[in-house]
C-alpha cells in the first residue's frame, strides 16, 4: 500500500524559479469527494492521465493509489466532476536533500501558489527554503479537493503571510 507524507507550505517569493528541474501542466478533478476518501482524475500536459484514490483523515499521512488512464478517458471523467476543473502548473526543485512540488494555479484560483514537499517518513524534518510562507498542512481550505468541490474562494490566493 502506498502513503503519501507531505507537507504544504504558501510561498511567498519568485526565489525559488532559478532552481526548477521540470514543469508540468496540469487539470485535475474530483469524480468522489469525502471527508476521508477521494476519486481524482488528472491530465499531465494534455497528454497523460492519472486516476488517484486517496484514502484518510490524517492531513500529514494518508493511503494513496494512482493508475494510468487513457487521456480520452480522463476528458469524459473531467465531465462528471464535482465543481471545478482545477488548472496549475507544477514546477520541481530540489533543495537539500528533498524534491519541494510548487503548484501555481491559474483558473478560479490564478495567483495561489503552493509548495509541498512529500517525506519518506513523518519523522523526516526537510530544511526550509527561504520562499516559503506560511505552513498550511492541515489546512482544509487549501486542499486541492476542497478548492476543487466548493465554491471559488479568491481571496485565498491573497492570504500568503510569513
Amino acid at each position: 500500500m502506498a502513503k503519501e507524507i507531505e507537507r504544504k507550505f504558501l510561498v511567498r517569493s519568485d526565489d525559488w524559479q532559478s532552481a526548477v528541474t521540470s514543469e508540468t501542466r496540469m487539470k485535475q478533478a474530483y469524480l468522489v469527494a469525502g471527508s476521508d476518501r477521494s476519486v481524482r482524475i488528472r491530465t499531465r500536459n494534455d497528454t497523460t492521465a492519472q486516476l488517484t484514490l486517496k484514502f484518510g483523515t490524517n492531513s500529514l499521512v494518508r493511503d494513496e493509489f494512482e493508475y494510468p488512464v487513457p487521456y480520452a478517458d480522463a476528458l469524459e471523467m473531467m465531465g462528471q466532476a464535482t465543481g471545478t476543473v482545477i488548472e496549475k502548473t507544477r514546477y520541481t526543485v530540489s533543495y537539500r536533500g528533498f524534491i519541494w512540488e510548487i503548484d501555481v494555479f491559474g483558473g478560479a484560483y490564478q495567483g495561489l501558489v503552493i509548495a509541498e514537499v512529500e517525506m519518506a517518513s513523518e519523522n523526516d524534518n526537510p530544511p526550509l527554503p527561504l520562499w516559503l510562507g506560511r505552513e498550511v498542512t492541515g489546512d482544509s481550505r487549501y486542499s486541492n479537493q476542497v478548492l476543487a468541490t466548493q465554491r471559488p474562494r479568491p481571496e485565498l490566493v491573497h492570504a500568503i503571510s510569513h
